[in-house]
């Protein structure tokens, strides 16, 4: 063999490595493939660990409001109905929500979500949009927020076990069809419905089902006398419930630019930074208008109704949190900061007993805020807007008010008036939060 034949030999040896890394280099799909789906499901977990965190702010806004005797009661409410949405949104709620077959109404039930298979290539996945753990996990603790609008609306005079079967019902079943209706590609959003990331959807559908609740339960004891007069019942901790409403404001940075759906584009990492400053603008303006308006109103500022001023302003953008300017996101915000003042007094007028303003800023903000969209977005018909806000209302009003008529027929849904006046944490749990200080 000659020297020229051994050198060609060579050559070709350490050519193989490097045309077998050229094959896999063009069968393997470039960032430009993958780099959305990439992005998007880091967009849906990021985004969901901060609406996780919602959880956390609704348990210390509702345990600051609430009278010392009933945190515990509280706290185990917010744990336990997160838990029961994870698992009834994974065994119904989810392939409810989203059904592969529709008929635009309700979809299949009882199909419970599979991930991807461990592992999974480029070539399986879905690389338009981004993993289904990811998706799941990110509407799954929207549902989860809207259960903790009923809690502490009815909180310190309802029965554990009737509540969390409500939250079965609400979280498996009510919430899963009508959220099909507009972001399961259903007949409203059909019909041309707007609501970018809840204001409905999530927000007034908890308020229905808060407020349907609040009037079957009734008051409670002492909190009105005679004459329609208004016996205020001041919460354990504001500080506490201050910090639930920053921890709320946190977690709406990821509830609403999570819902840009997408982050695979300049245009589409942009819009989630401008649906951040939007969110954080209407939650300012909203703070600051319940703020002036309390002073105004009652010659002091009220602390609860800055707290719940922040909120409204956030339900009322989450409607339309891309498309206004700063200044639209502003007054936005700021009428869902007017609406909490002045139809928190309202409810005392119609002795309709709401223990954190969760009616308010969910259900009427939201209201507000869909209703808002036809500024901005040009895509939004203000009677289309309506139609929506009725059929999400008398939807999830009805089904609300029957499923809590059946269990307070059935199991009661209503402490007893001795355990009311001793508190539900020694009553309904056998434990206090604050076991050092007398009972509030």
């Amino acid at each position: 063999m000659s020297f020229k034949t051994k050198l060609g030999i060579v050559a070709a040896l350490i050519a193989l490595p490097q045309m077998a890394l050229a094959q896999d280099a063009a069968a393997a799909p470039d960032f430009n493939e993958i780099g959305p789906y990439i992005m998007t499901t880091l967009l849906f977990c990021m985004a969901g660990f901060l609406v996780f965190f919602m959880a956390a702010g609704f348990a210390m806004l509702e345990g600051g409001l609430v009278r010392s005797k009933n945190v515990t009661m509280q706290m185990t409410k917010n744990i336990a109905l997160y838990s029961i949405a994870a698992i009834m949104y994974w065994l119904v709620g989810f392939n409810l929500m989203y059904p592969g077959e529709f008929n635009g109404y309700v979809g299949s039930f009882f199909v419970p979500t599979v991930l991807d298979p461990v592992g999974v290539a480029a070539a399986d996945a879905a690389l338009d949009y981004a993993s289904i753990g990811s998706d799941f996990f990110f509407q799954l603790v929207f549902v989860a927020a809207t259960a903790s609008i009923v809690s502490g609306a009815l909180a310190e005079r309802i029965k554990l076990w009737p509540f969390l079967i409500f939250v079965i019902v609400l979280t498996g079943f009510m919430y899963p069809i009508s959220g099909s209706w507009k972001w399961g590609a259903g007949w409203l959003d059909a019909a041309g419905f707007q609501d970018f990331a809840g204001s409905t959807v999530v927000h007034s559908v908890g308020g229905w089902a808060a407020l349907a609740g609040a009037i079957i339960l009734g008051p409670r004891l002492g909190k009105f006398g005679k004459n329609g007069r208004v016996h205020p019942m001041p919460g354990s901790n504001l500080a506490l419930a201050t910090l639930g409403t920053f921890i709320l404001w946190l977690g709406w940075f990821g509830f609403n630019g999570g819902s840009q759906l997408a982050m695979g584009t300049v245009g589409d990492v942009s819009d989630v930074s401008r649906i951040f400053a939007n969110t954080n603008m209407a939650a300012a303006a909203g703070a600051v208008t319940a703020l002036i308006l309390s002073q105004v109103m009652y010659k002091k500022p009220d602390l609860t109704m800055v707290l719940n001023g922040a909120l409204a302003g956030l339900v009322s953008i989450t409607a339309e949190p891309l498309a206004p300017s700063l200044f639209g996101a502003l007054w936005i915000g700021a009428v869902g900061g007017v609406i909490v003042v002045v139809t928190v007094p309202m409810l005392d007028k119609f002795q309709i007993d709401d223990v954190v303003g969760a009616i308010p800023v969910h259900l009427f903000a939201g209201i507000w805020g869909t209703i808002a969209v036809v500024f901005y977005n040009s895509d939004a018909n203000l009677m289309t807007q309506l139609l929506g806000i009725i059929a999400y209302g008398a939807f999830t009003f009805v089904a609300s008010l029957i499923v809590w008529v059946i269990l307070k027929a059935t199991l009661g849904i209503r402490v007893s008036e001795e355990a009311e006046i001793q508190g539900l944490d020694t009553a309904e749990l056998g434990m206090e939060a604050y076991p050092e200080f007398s009972k509030g």
